[in-house]
This record gives structure tokens, C-alpha cells and sequence, in this order.
């Protein structure tokens, strides 16, 4: 039985990520579960690239993007209830993974969107996810 569900979402990505965080809670409120959404921020990779930003920057980009998903969550699921808002900095797939398993999600609903040359390199975020996540993955295409 599903007791939580954890979202990812990207905030970049608009209606699609509407469509998707409602998929996300019509399932958290079938199974009587509870509900999670994340959003990742993707960190400078290099510490000799984060030197080329004043301090404070990435700070500042995590108090936005938390105040993002909360509006984004407010406008999309007005009358849900409680939804726990979880923002990550770091490589999306890990930071995903990550938030899982602090969450204690035992199913987590990604999107997915059509696949670039960097994708058929590298494999999707939601294949890395689904391929290592101890849980079960709904991935939803776009």
C-alpha cells in the first residue's frame, strides 16, 4: 500500500509539471497518502566555477526557488491540503534519490520530457532514478 508519494518536479518546465504534480496528488489521495514535492537546484559542479559568483548567490537561489515551488504547489493544488515543499541543491538524480529516502516516499511520480543528444549520452534523470531508487517510479510522459 502507497503511504507516501514524492513528486519531482522542475520548475522550468511548465504545464507539463501542472499535468504531472496533479497526477501526483489524484494518486497521494486515492491511496489515502500523504504527498511531497521536490525541486532540485543544480549546483555550480566545480568549486572553481562557484568562484565566479558573489556570496550568497546560490543561498538566494534557493530561498527563490522555494518560494517557486510554493506558489506552484498553492496554484496547481488550492484545496489539497498539506504538501510537503523539499528543495535539493546538487546533480538532480541524486538530490531526487536523496529525498526519497529522507522522505521515506514508497512511490515517486517524475516526468519526462523528449530526450536530447546530452540524454542519450548520459541517460534521463528519471531512468537514473528509476533504475536506482529501492521504491517504485511512475515515470509520466509529456
Amino acid at each position: 500500500m502507497t503511504k507516501h508519494v514524492l513528486c519531482a518536479v522542475d520548475l522550468t518546465q511548465g504545464e507539463s509539471e501542472k499535468a504531472l504534480l496533479k497526477r501526483a496528488a489524484d494518486l497521494a489521495e486515492f491511496h489515502g497518502a500523504s504527498l511531497s514535492v521536490v525541486t532540485v537546484v543544480p549546483d555550480y559542479g566545480m568549486s572553481i566555477v562557484g568562484s565566479y559568483f558573489k556570496e550568497g548567490t546560490m543561498r538566494q537561489a534557493v530561498e527563490d526557488a522555494s518560494r517557486q515551488l510554493h506558489a506552484f504547489v498553492d496554484e496547481v493544488l488550492p484545496d489539497h491540503g498539506h504538501v510537503q515543499h523539499i528543495v535539493e541543491v546538487g546533480t538532480v538524480y541524486e538530490q531526487i534519490l536523496d529525498a526519497i529516502k529522507r522522505s521515506e516516499a514508497d512511490l515517486v511520480v517524475m516526468g519526462a520530457h523528449k530526450p536530447d543528444l546530452a540524454d542519450r549520452v548520459q541517460g534521463p534523470n528519471s531512468a537514473r532514478v528509476a533504475r536506482h531508487a529501492d521504491v517504485s517510479v511512475l515515470i509520466v510522459r509529456d
